[in-house]
């Protein structure tokens, strides 16, 4: 191995939080990784990590390679994407971070396009809805749906993300629907989330920004149950269109108040902004961004 493999050999000892956790994202064996880091310190005469039983901490010196080591493989990285033809087989392990329900629904079709595109690249994903640490867990990137908050990742607009309130037309012809925004306090509300309470935010058609609360008789933090709640006539639910089109549009839900302007956010794609964004990285997010675009297909109704 030469020293740019054992630099990003540490580097992912470090990121991941020690050695065992970076022998399974390097897939190798937990003893060549504790061999090679052995045989790295030995070659540098120098002291990179403090191993205990339970975790790993870096050394002065450890601190100060890690910084260099990082900033070398990104410049090795830049480099050869500008030298490689821009239409140069993508190759290696994307390694992506992705939410349940969108990528189900919108995101298999467009993978399966896009590893038909490039079929000696290798693909891994992890289908959660939960944040995770792309850095810590080895992963490029993460696609996220919402307000982002985190401000150690740098971020691409992959589409926009807008939202409709939802009824079954049983309900609706059974309890009637809502004429303005203030009567959804009446109606049973079908919750995205557990928190105690929602305020749902809205603009009228005159422009005037009006809220309610709203008192939930289902919660759940999964969409496709609360669309399928919703189908069945449990109540009215505000929920994105990306999972709502095709309900609309067999009239299994009827959009309520669709005058008003409601939520709207974004979808995109985040990565650590200390890292170099790899050809196949940079290819995957342009696919999406050009395949979803600003009018995106489930909004063309």
């Amino acid at each position: 191995m030469g020293q740019l493999e054992d630099m990003a050999m540490f580097v992912r000892i470090v990121e991941a939080g020690g050695i065992g956790k970076a022998a399974e994202q390097l897939n190798l064996a937990k003893s060549a990784v504790s061999r090679r880091l052995v045989e790295l310190e030995t070659r540098l005469d120098t002291r990179l990590l403090i191993r205990t039983t339970r975790k790993s901490s870096l050394t002065d010196a450890g601190q100060s390679y890690y910084q260099q080591a990082l900033k070398i493989i990104d410049d090795v990285a830049e480099l050869n994407t500008k030298t490689s033809c821009s239409d140069a087989t993508l190759q290696g392990i994307l390694r992506v971070a992705v939410p349940l329900s969108f990528s189900i629904m919108h995101l298999t079709p467009a993978i399966d396009e896009f590893s038909k595109l490039h079929p000696q690249l290798s693909i891994v994903l992890d289908f959660a809805d939960r944040q995770i640490d792309l850095v810590e867990e080895g992963f490029e990137l993460a696609i996220r749906i919402g307000v982002l908050k985190d401000s150690s990742l740098q971020a691409k607009r992959i589409t926009p993300i807008r939202h409709v309130l939802v009824a079954s037309p049983v309900y609706l012809e059974q309890e009637g629907g809502p004429k303005q925004l203030s009567d959804l306090a009446k109606h049973r509300y079908l919750q995205y989330g557990t928190a105690s309470h929602t305020t749902i935010n809205a603009v009228t058609p005159k422009g005037k920004k009006q809220k309610v609360q709203v008192n939930a008789k289902i919660k759940a933090t999964n969409g496709d149950f609360l669309r399928d709640m919703a189908i069945a006539g449990h109540g009215i639910s505000l929920l994105p269109t990306f999972l709502t089109w095709q309900a609309l549009c067999s009239g299994d839900l009827v959009e309520v108040l669709g005058d008003h302007q409601l939520l709207e956010t974004s979808a995109y794609a985040v990565y650590p902004q200390t890292r170099f964004l790899s050809q196949r990285a940079r290819a995957f997010i342009d696919f999406l961004t050009e395949r979803f675009g600003d009018n995106p297909y489930w909004d063309r109704r």
